[in-house]
């Protein structure tokens, strides 16, 4: 996930201290990716470092105002403009648990995918849930449609997960029965 360029797109409504960019961040994203207060503030610091950002004065309570420079609006139309990359997929702690998983000594691999397949079951029901809470708001204001947007990919990807998982039992259960041994007859 890019923080920098979520900051960046904050900010191109207009100056605003690291306190409201990590709400709204939050807010757009339906709360799905916390934000560390010192995270948002690290980031802000590189990018001003980087000529993306400068401040511009401070609130009334006295908190600095970060604004976009032209370099950082140039920056965040060439990130809208291009795909996200796929070449280099991101470490995937599931998939990486299930292939060391298999064939390693007293583990059920079974287990562990029927375990993560009721946890992805259970998350899949929330975000549902959570979605009909949305939908019956008649979401219009961005920020809603930005959450239900996070949500539905939410539920898509549990959905692909648990399709996944059923898929790699399916292939347990052929490789269980093409590597036991047969009875004698």
């Amino acid at each position: 996930m890019s923080i920098r360029h979520g900051l960046l797109a904050l900010l191109e409504h207009g100056p605003r201290y690291g306190s409201r960019l990590r709400t709204e961040f939050e807010a757009r994203t339906g709360g799905t990716w916390p934000l560390n207060i010192g995270q948002v503030y690290t980031t802000l610091g590189r990018l001003e470092r980087d000529g993306m950002v400068a401040q511009d004065g401070e609130d009334e309570a006295g908190r600095a105002l970060y604004a976009l420079t032209q370099a950082g609006r140039d920056e965040l139309r060439a990130w809208f403009a291009a795909p996200v990359e796929r070449a280099s997929p991101p470490r995937d702690e599931l998939a990486i648990k299930l292939a060391l998983a298999v064939g390693a000594p007293g583990v059920d691999v079974r287990a562990v995918v029927e375990a993560q397949r009721r946890h992805v079951a259970d998350a899949l029901h929330e975000y549902v849930r959570q979605r009909a809470q949305a939908l019956s708001r008649t979401p219009e204001h961005p920020d809603e449609v930005a959450r239900l947007l996070v949500l539905e990919q939410l539920i898509c990807h549990a959905e692909a997960e648990i399709r996944w998982l059923d898929h790699c039992e399916a292939r347990l259960l052929r490789l269980i029965t093409v590597t036991r041994p047969r009875p004698e007859e």
